[in-house]
């Protein structure tokens, strides 16, 4: 019995709408496993080289698969995104990534609902995101704060990420408690 409800609350299954209206695609968005690390690292490296997320090695994906959340198409990584927890009162969701051509179809905001819901059962009281997708992130709750009230975050990342001097992304939060 406990294993099905484990196994159910990992496994959201979505149906998708197509651009014609008819369901044909068969989703689901579930915790990531091992297997998955070939097609994650392939997303964030893609969005990497157009200088939209900060590249992992399949490595450092394979160290932290317990934090990143799939969704899964015809056996395929289509969309990627993971909560990374700094203490009792703050995550971050990390690396959220569609495929182009699974873009507007809801899968970005589906990761981000689950990473989200997951985040709140943990008794998390804020989520940050830094991002270049302000709009997106501000329909789904989040608003822009400074980089400044997220101090965790800066000694964790920032200090030894590349862009640190000149950081063109925007911090953004949602209160989850």
């Amino acid at each position: 019995m406990n294993f099905a409800l484990i196994y159910f609350y990992n496994h959201i299954r979505i149906n998708i709408h197509t651009y014609d209206g008819k369901r044909g695609l068969f989703m689901i968005i579930r915790k990531a496993k091992v297997q998955d690390v070939q097609g994650i690292y392939k997303l964030i490296a893609f969005y990497a080289k157009e200088g939209q997320l900060l590249i992992r090695t399949p490595a450092s994906i394979c160290e932290d698969i317990l934090s990143f959340y799939v969704a899964i198409e015809n056996d395929e990584v289509v969309g990627v995104g993971s909560l990374y927890v700094y203490d009792e009162s703050l995550c971050e969701i990390r690396s959220l990534a569609v495929s182009e051509n699974h873009m507007q179809k809801g899968i970005g905001k589906k990761i981000t609902q689950k990473i989200v819901e997951d985040a709140h059962l943990l008794g998390i009281n804020d989520m940050i995101s830094l991002t270049y997708q302000v709009e997106f992130f501000s329909k789904l709750g989040f608003e822009v704060i400074s980089k400044e009230t997220i101090p965790q975050k800066v000694r964790k990342d920032c200090l030894s990420c590349p862009k640190f001097f000149a950081c063109d992304e925007t911090a953004m939060m949602v209160h989850l408690n």
